[in-house]
């Protein structure tokens, strides 16, 4: 990762102008840790009952638990792994996840109450074993636990207040009174470093947050916006430092999922002439420019805690550092429940 400015600028008159771009890497960010996933979705099964039947009574498919955002995992040496089970073709309904290269099948159990964990077992969610589980692994859970957010909170018909029927193995439900299908959501949201001329990046800190966590700034896409216009009324909301209308004053990153509860948050980073700024006070208690050295220092002296790397927040920063940044500067973890 490139650690130049991302443009030269020149003085003409009172106003800096644009020269040439001078950060070579356009490359969108990889390896995002919950956006991994290797297994096939398989779409097209998803309505054939007797597959899925076959596949409920294979004892070889493999089915996971989740309850709450949460999910059994097993740890060895800092790496997590999830805790299958083999399904029950009486049991209850089962949201079909996908079929791995070696054809075995996944499915996931939303489940109200959690079993107590076998040895080497234990409860954990996304936010503390992301960055530990394969591929794999990551990709399945973050699939389960969106649809677990979904099933959980809208079992009735929207139109009619019927409730609604599971179906398309946990794709959709579906209403009997009027017969109307609804599906998952999913909530765009944009999350953006926003970097001045100088190469300082803005960190905020939310008003619920402890003193000393800051991250990037981030909301919601809303009705009848784009993801840019967005982002511009997010900054300056916030902040209230404003991003330009140039088409270099945004740069569009990569995207990952954030199941709490549903949604899919759009990475950016952009570039403001204007670095006036003011925390909005109600959100955002604080909001600061950093050099990469103030950053590196205030986090060494555990002024500042950064997001963790499961987070594409955290990513984001890196790329605009210029390398991994290390452990010891996160946030500290969640306490299990």
């Amino acid at each position: 990762m490139s650690r130049t400015p991302h443009r030269d600028t020149e003085r003409h008159g009172t106003r800096p102008i644009r020269s040439r771009l001078v950060d070579p890497d356009h490359a969108l960010l990889s390896n995002l840790l919950l956006a991994r996933g290797v297994v096939d979705r398989a779409a097209h099964r998803r309505t054939d009952l007797a597959w899925q039947a076959e596949r409920r009574a294979d004892p070889g498919s493999r089915v996971l638990r989740v309850v709450d955002g949460s999910a059994l995992v097993t740890r060895d040496q800092g790496a997590a792994a999830l805790a299958f089970s083999s399904p029950d073709a009486s049991g209850p309904d089962l949201a079909f996840l996908g079929v791995d290269e070696d054809d075995v099948a996944y499915f996931a159990e939303h489940a109200s109450e959690r079993r107590d964990p076998a040895d080497g077992e234990s409860w954990a969610d996304l936010r503390m074993v992301g960055a530990a589980l394969g591929a794999r692994d990551a990709g399945l859970m973050v699939t389960a636990v969106a649809l677990d957010n979904w099933l959980r909170t809208h079992a009735r018909c929207p139109r009619c207040g019927t409730p609604t029927e599971f179906n398309a193995g946990g794709w959709s439900r579906r209403c009997p009174e009027d017969g109307s299908d609804h599906f998952p959501r999913t909530d765009p949201a944009i999350i953006v470093l926003v970097r001045d001329r100088d190469d300082r990046a803005l960190l905020g800190r939310q008003g619920r947050w402890a003193e000393g966590w800051f991250s990037t700034l981030a909301g919601f896409v809303e009705s009848g916006e784009s993801a840019e216009a967005a982002l511009r009324r997010e900054v300056r909301e916030e902040s209230g430092v404003v991003i330009g209308e140039r088409l270099d004053d945004i740069r569009y990153l990569g995207s990952q999922p954030w199941p709490f509860p549903c949604s899919l948050m759009l990475g950016y980073h952009a570039w403001t002439d204007s670095p006036a700024h003011e925390a909005d006070g109600d959100e955002i208690a604080e909001v600061r420019w950093f050099s990469r050295d103030e950053l590196a220092d205030a986090c060494s002296r555990g002024e500042v805690r950064l997001p963790p790397a499961v987070s594409i927040a955290r990513r984001l920063v890196e790329r605009w550092y210029g390398a991994e940044l290390p452990g010891d500067w996160s946030r500290p973890p969640p306490v299990p429940r």
